[in-house]
């Protein structure tokens, strides 16, 4: 279907200026170097560095994230109360409660092993 009308040229309006540089000396856009743009109240678009965020603290034995405690860098953590860089349970910053469970059940059982061992040798003799 052809158009009828006589073809006139698109109209294109320009937007307002969306640009924005970095206001520091380091000028690529590495991983270091994130940043966010943010409207100012006066109307210009500026950036601001963003840190980095760290994984934060993990299990020891499994590997996965450590609920209850603060995801700081390491240096940051000496400025934080005892309660927020721990949990109030054994092994409570190094090791997630499944892991602790498990400790705990292999214990007994190996206990229990050894008591069953204790008492088929006192029936052989």
């Amino acid at each position: 279907l052809a158009c009828v009308s006589p073809a006139a040229p698109p109209v294109f309006k320009m937007g307002k200026d969306v640009r924005a540089i970095f206001a520091r000396r380091h000028s690529y856009a590495t991983k270091s170097n994130k940043t966010l743009k943010v409207k100012t109240p006066g109307g210009s678009l500026v950036l601001h560095k963003l840190k980095k965020r760290t994984k934060g603290p993990r299990c020891g034995e499994t590997g996965t994230a450590l609920h209850g405690i603060k995801k700081l860098k390491t240096k940051e953590y000496k400025n934080v109360h005892k309660r927020e860089k721990t949990v109030k349970r054994a092994y409570g910053g190094s090791l997630c409660g499944k892991a602790v469970r498990d400790r705990i059940l292999r214990a007994f059982l190996i206990e229990e092993q050894k008591i069953v061992k204790k008492i088929e040798a006192e029936k052989k003799k």
